[in-house]
């Protein structure tokens, strides 16, 4: 068994103390989930974690099942009739592919909700988990975000598109509650990293893309690594594990426990760890893990972004849930994962990337 393996039972063991104590139900191996999305980076988290659970774990690929295919999944959902769904799948990419292809990204991701959504309540299965994005949140929210703040004020615009079809999918799943009783209940995400992260030069997000540059600046012996911005902004991160760990435990709350903290037309929760750093601290810290030992500059020309993005994950945290997994630590385990991926493939130029997430 890998020491990735061995990490994620101990966390699934110390998960299920920590329910079995505050009365929340468990997974039974005779369970069958459907991880919609296992091939990303929360959905293959949410499947190590199911996998330590020993339930009877079901995946299809894009080639295997197209999710924007209303058919192909209605027959799929009947034919398998998963106990659970948890719906990890989505379109996703950079500000650029926003941009250039706003079309795809609100037109796939409101089919990919749809058609599962959909197909879960036609075919009888009670309970399932979407996953959303911090993005839903308007772009001049009060920090921390607090889900309240949701669809009060205007969008941040380079990714609308996506973020439209991101707060259609939690109100998918309060109308299928409201009107047919089901238990569909919705997750929003701070910044993630770790296991399945991106590290294209071009499209990987902040964590990834410092530690993909850090790392070749080593190799190459570069006396500078340049990172746009001042380095000042705030920015919050939480280790996949964690998030998959959130994701299993919202999932099996108690449904009296779940209403408790919830509102019928208010019912996503955020998932976070209540911590923020500037990006000159996170630049350090990888800089320190990666073992690079040259100059840390900031090219302040360049554009900072929100100067803070950081979730109220107070909800959760009330429903008895805390993120387990430390900053450095988590870094120390992202670029472990990094080498043992990525280091055969590595090309030999490192792109500079907007540090804004």
């Amino acid at each position: 068994m890998t020491n990735s393996r061995l990490n994620t039972k101990k966390k699934v063991n110390c998960r299920k103390a920590r329910e079995a104590a505050l009365g929340y139900s468990t997974l039974q191996k005779s369970d069958k989930i459907y991880v919609a999305g296992h091939n990303g980076m929360v959905g293959s988290a949410i499947a190590r974690e199911l996998q330590v659970e020993d339930c009877k774990l079901i995946t299809r690929t894009h080639k295997e099942l197209d999710l924007t295919n209303q058919q192909q999944v209605n027959d799929f959902i009947k034919q398998q009739k998963p106990d659970q769904i948890y719906l990890a799948a989505a379109k996703v990419g950079g500000i650029h592919a926003n941009n250039t292809y706003p079309a795809d990204f609100i037109y796939q991701n409101l089919m990919i909700q749809a058609n599962i959504i959909h197909a879960a309540h036609q075919n009888n299965i009670q309970k399932l988990l979407f996953l959303g994005s911090s993005c839903i949140y308007p772009k001049a929210v009060k920090q921390p975000m607090q889900e309240e703040a949701l669809l009060t004020d205007t969008l941040e615009p380079t990714n609308e598109p996506y973020a439209i079809a991101k707060i259609a999918g939690i109100k998918l799943c309060e109308s299928y509650n409201r009107q047919h009783n089901r238990d569909y209940r919705s997750v929003m995400p701070t910044n993630l990293y770790g296991p399945g992260d991106n590290y294209h030069p071009e499209n990987s997000h902040v964590i990834s893309a410092l530690i993909r540059r850090f790392h070749e600046a080593k190799e190459k012996n570069s006396p500078t690594v340049t990172i746009w911005g001042t380095g000042t902004p705030y920015r919050e991160f939480l280790y996949v594990d964690d998030m998959a760990a959130a994701c299993i435990h919202v999932m099996n709350l108690d449904n009296k426990a779940y209403q408790k903290y919830t509102q019928p037309m208010l019912s996503h929760i955020n998932v976070g760890t209540g911590k923020d750093i500037t990006i000159k601290q996170l630049a350090e810290i990888i800089s320190k893990v990666t073992g690079y030992r040259g100059q840390i500059e900031f090219d302040t020309t360049k554009p900072d972004g929100p100067k803070r993005k950081l979730m109220d994950s107070t909800r959760l945290n009330n429903l008895g849930w805390q993120p387990k997994t430390e900053l450095e630590q988590g870094l120390k385990q992202a670029y472990d994962e990094y080498l043992a991926v990525n280091s055969p493939l590595l090309s030999n130029s490192a792109t500079n990337s907007t540090l804004s997430s």
